[in-house]
């Protein structure tokens, strides 16, 4: 798709009318496919999060505040009012931290984008065709929102899927319900007032962060709809003394690093990074190295004199410090962003899948006894925020020392799971709450989407658990998990 917009309209507006311009003969079969693995991975690691506390409580707490309607949630029986399915769908999504992220944003787009969807098509007639687009233009929006920060939000405590999720679902979402150019416009206006998203949780491992996608879906709804009504809004909601980048990253000058002259054309879907691993990003390529080394050279952690962690600086507030806590992490969630525990884990169990992030796990002694002897320094091969680089060096104690570093993770364009490894994870995560039947039901309504007029029958597979799954099926895939 051409985009012949000139720069001097506003980047609001350059937004607005570019995106609903998008048609799917604008996008390459590929990527519509591609689109496909993304929504299967983020709806298969919604149903794994039935099998953790933090779902059971969250949908309790959201039922005390829902309205009755026709929102379907990922592994609910009942429906609900589409505005309280979108928060449980992008919390349930986002809830294990395994969900996709585009990365020079840093941003978990489909946390975000598919719940605003998936409660749409819930009350009107969508296509599976427009539901695709609509997680298109939302990655399109939150990529190049999110990578023109350069990286700060997190610096200044932010959460980027938090703070600029909201804005390209937003826009799907004023897509979705046949808005006109102006109501985007008022939407995205609308939407600046509801951003947010702390990074507090890493103080103690909390579970804040886990909301963010879910409250970007809700609140993306509630603003397309008060647009479609003819609520007014500031007509530029990313530059000006008051605007988003001037808020989030205390410069406004930042709105001029938006790359929208390209949009629709070079798909930011393409950069997508679905995760092999349950954990956060950063800790990705360190892992792989550890994994590779201890492969490769039949390494035991007993033997180990040090390790030394190299990522990007900028990664450090997330994943390092407080280096004491990183080392010895009280939660499953505080794990995740561990590199130390993630590395320590890897060289001593040989994997590291969600098994590995539970208590049994975290109080293992030969982990405990590792994190100790890393340490993080920085290092200048980084393609950060770009790629998510990082290696390990591992010094014996008989002085031998091994090293390895990926440049580009895992899972990043270039180096992207297969269709197959994306079905291996969505089983995996599948089978802790469905049955094979189930599962692969499942799957086939996900792929068979963008062949139906309407979302009906993935939206009917997306409901419910079914029959109790037996502990042992239960067990395999929790050690089977992020084996891809």
């Amino acid at each position: 798709m051409a985009n012949t917009q000139t720069n001097q309209e506003s980047l609001t507006r350059r937004i607005a009318t570019s995106s609903l311009a998008l048609r799917s003969g604008d996008v390459a079969p590929e990527l519509m496919a591609y689109t496909k693995s993304c929504i299967a991975d983020a709806i298969g690691i919604g149903f794994a999060s039935h099998y953790y506390d933090f779902a059971e409580r969250t949908v309790a707490g959201v039922r005390t505040l829902a309205s009755p309607g026709a929102g379907v949630v990922i592994g609910l029986e009942d429906t609900l009012a589409p505005r309280d399915a979108a928060l449980l769908n992008g919390t349930l999504v986002h809830g294990l931290d395994f969900d996709d992220t585009h990365l020079a944003s840093v941003v978990h787009c489909s946390a975000s984008a598919l719940p605003t969807a998936l409660a749409l098509a819930s009350e009107r007639t969508v296509s599976g065709t427009d539901l695709l687009l609509a997680c298109i233009i939302a990655t399109e929006v939150d990529a190049r929102l999110g990578s023109a920060a350069g990286g700060t939000f997190q610096q200044l405590g932010f959460h980027p899927t938090g703070v600029v999720g909201i804005f390209g679902a937003t826009v799907a979402a004023v897509r979705l319900l046949g808005g006109t150019v102006d109501e985007a416009v008022r939407a995205q206006g609308i939407a600046l007032s509801m951003a947010g998203g702390s990074m507090a949780f890493l103080d103690t491992g909390t579970w804040t962060k886990r909301l963010h996608p879910g409250w970007a879906a809700q609140s993306a709804l509630a603003a397309a709809k008060l647009a479609l009504a003819g609520f007014e809004a500031p007509p530029e909601a990313y530059a000006g003394r008051y605007g988003f980048y001037a808020l989030f990253t205390q410069n406004a000058n930042n709105v001029n690093n938006v790359d929208w002259s390209s949009a629709y054309q070079e798909f930011a879907m393409e950069s997508v990074a679905i995760k092999p691993y349950p954990i956060c990003h950063f800790n990705h390529a360190p892992v792989d190295a550890a994994l590779h080394l201890r492969a490769k050279h039949g390494l035991r952690s007993e033997h180990i004199e040090s390790i030394t962690i190299g990522l990007h600086e900028r990664q450090f507030a997330v994943v390092v410090e407080p280096v004491a806590r990183k080392q010895r992490p009280e939660s499953e969630y505080e794990a995740k962003f561990s590199v130390a525990y993630a590395v320590a884990t890897a060289l001593v169990r040989g994997q590291l899948g969600l098994r590995e992030l539970e208590l049994e796990s975290r109080t293992d002694e030969a982990i405990l006894a590792l994190t100790p002897r890393i340490h993080c320094v920085h290092d200048d091969r980084s393609n950060y925020p770009q790629t998510f680089s990082g290696g390990v060096s591992i010094k014996m104690r008989d002085g031998t020392v091994y090293e390895h570093f990926d440049a580009v993770n895992r899972g990043a364009e270039g180096r992207l799971l297969s269709e197959g490894d994306v079905k291996t994870k969505f089983v995996q995560n599948c089978r802790l709450v469905l049955s094979e039947t189930r599962t692969e039901a499942v799957w086939e309504a996900i792929m068979d989407v963008d062949k139906q007029d309407d979302c009906s029958a993935l939206l009917e597979a997306l409901k419910g658990l079914g029959d109790p799954i037996s502990t042992a099926d239960r067990n395999n895939a929790v050690s089977r998990s992020a084996t891809c």
